[in-house]
């Protein structure tokens, strides 16, 4: 299990965050270059995040002046991918090691979700290449093109 180290300023923003949605979360990624912030909730704290009709993360967007994206952790590293390209669906996952000794996520979707997956300028793929790292130690997350036509 990885040690994630959190800056003052991610500490603060997951109190903050917490504060107004009443959502447990481990993790913050501040992600400048998209104008996000990304939590990592704690399992089943989902709902909370989110609120009736979107309105607890609409409230915390506001307040903290980004928009803000939620994943939900799992100790499961498969089902915490999964959980990072939702909307997209993820049909299956392989965990491998380079030459390097790095450990590798080779994941497919479903054709339909292959850009959803991706998202505009890398940014889906980013935000799971960075959490798989800090919560699983897995060093890249890569999309495998699908074999089914």
């Amino acid at each position: 299990m990885p040690q994630v180290t959190l800056t003052e300023e991610c500490m603060r923003l997951i109190s903050q965050f917490e504060s107004l949605t009443g959502a447990g979360s481990r993790d913050c990624v501040v992600d400048n270059r998209n104008e996000r912030l990304i939590f990592v909730i704690n399992p089943g704290d989902m709902g909370l995040a989110i609120g009736k009709g979107g309105s607890s993360i609409k409230k915390a967007s506001e307040v903290m002046g980004k928009r803000i994206e939620v994943v939900e952790y799992s100790t499961d590293p498969a089902q915490f991918i999964r959980n990072c390209f939702l909307p997209a669906r993820v049909t299956d996952i392989e965990f491998d090691t380079d030459e390097e000794s790095r450990r590798i996520a080779r994941i497919e979707v479903r054709d339909e979700d292959r850009g959803l997956a991706i998202g505009k300028a890398g940014k889906n793929i980013f935000k799971a290449k960075v959490l798989a790292q800090r919560q699983h130690d897995i060093d890249d997350v890569v999309l495998m093109q699908s074999e089914t036509a």
